[in-house]
């Protein structure tokens, strides 16, 4: 069992993980090259956040969509992610974020280049692992210089079992 840690923000926590994983993926840049040592952070980073999707929907004892459209509200944190649902039901789940205090950061880090990586490549892995019914469709974000993040979650129907 973990030790009891401080309750941080994710905006904290993503500080903290870029602090010691943007020299790390410079370093393996400079190694391997830039294309190999940024699909081995993306593979590697997207896989614990499958598990953490996987932790959440544990954790909240359910995996539909409002249970996810919950969990995607946390990000907002102390004004992390200025955030507008556009609409929200059982099988939709749209919002776009208009501010983000992440890409700000990464940026200030100067991590900017690499900083889909290490946030926005989460997403869509989350809520796989969350549950792999719900499905992120994204076309810009704000990191990778668009003018807001575009999140659209559909709950997709049950797949029906085949005809003997």
């Amino acid at each position: 069992m973990p030790p009891e840690l401080p309750k941080l923000t994710l905006l904290q926590q993503r500080y903290i993980e870029a602090r010691v994983l943007g020299p790390l993926i410079r370093a393996f840049q400079s190694e391997v090259g830039v294309e190999r040592a940024n699909e081995i952070a993306r593979q590697a980073i997207q896989q614990i956040a499958r598990e953490r999707g996987q932790e959440l929907a544990s954790q909240m004892g359910r995996c539909d969509l409002a249970a996810f459209a919950e969990v995607a509200q946390s990000w907002r944190g102390q004004g992390d992610l200025t955030i507008h649902v556009l609409h929200s039901d059982a099988k939709r789940h749209d919002f776009d974020v208009t501010r983000c205090r992440f890409a700000e950061m990464y940026r200030e880090m100067g991590l900017g280049d690499i900083g889909h990586i290490l946030s926005c490549g989460r997403d869509g892995a989350l809520v796989e692992g969350f549950n792999p019914r719900i499905v992120l469709t994204r076309t810009q974000t704000i990191m990778q210089g668009a003018p807001y993040c575009d999140f659209r979650y559909r709950m997709e129907d049950e797949v029906a079992a085949p005809s003997p």
